[in-house]
């Protein structure tokens, strides 16, 4: 019995801490990366994709980054319809994306992964959103900054 009391103590700040993470998980995107969305698409999958294709360098990129992807509505309809992918379109490392391996080539401003100038389909502008369907095949590209409110618009329109 003199265990007891304290082990319900901790039980109860363990499960508090528990419902505040879940609760803070909620209020924010889980960015996964474009191999990770490769292998979900291979599974029993009923969301659609968005993949925000960005550099290190662009300005208005982290700008939708610290206002747009963190508005509560716009992360909400997110979280609930798609699954975010961030994309460097300049990274150097190899990609593999359904089945395919992308490499960076040296062209443009500072080289881009061959797979960034194929989901832009050629026109390298950032930030650009690429929307794909549950299956990664492309649905549109949306190239340049977005209000939260354009984004949502953007997103129900689909």
């Amino acid at each position: 019995m003199k265990y007891f009391i304290p082990f319900l103590i901790v039980m109860v700040v363990l499960v508090g801490c528990n419902n505040k993470s879940n609760k803070a998980a909620s209020n924010e995107l889980t960015w996964l990366n474009i191999e990770d969305a490769s292998k979900l698409s291979a599974g029993n999958n009923n969301k659609k994709f968005l993949i925000d294709v960005y550099t290190d360098w662009c300005g208005w990129c982290k700008v939708m980054d610290k206002k747009t992807f963190t508005d509560p509505e716009v992360i909400k309809y997110l979280n609930e319809n798609f699954h975010v992918v961030k994309f460097d379109a300049e990274q150097k490392d190899p990609v593999k994306y359904k089945g395919n391996t992308y490499s960076w080539e040296s062209m443009g401003r500072s080289g881009v992964n061959k797979l960034a100038f194929e989901l832009l389909q050629g026109r390298l502008s950032y930030p650009s959103l690429v929307y794909l369907n549950e299956n990664l095949e492309p649905i549109m590209v949306s190239p340049g900054y977005k209000e939260p409110a354009q984004l949502l618009a953007e997103l129900k329109a689909l």
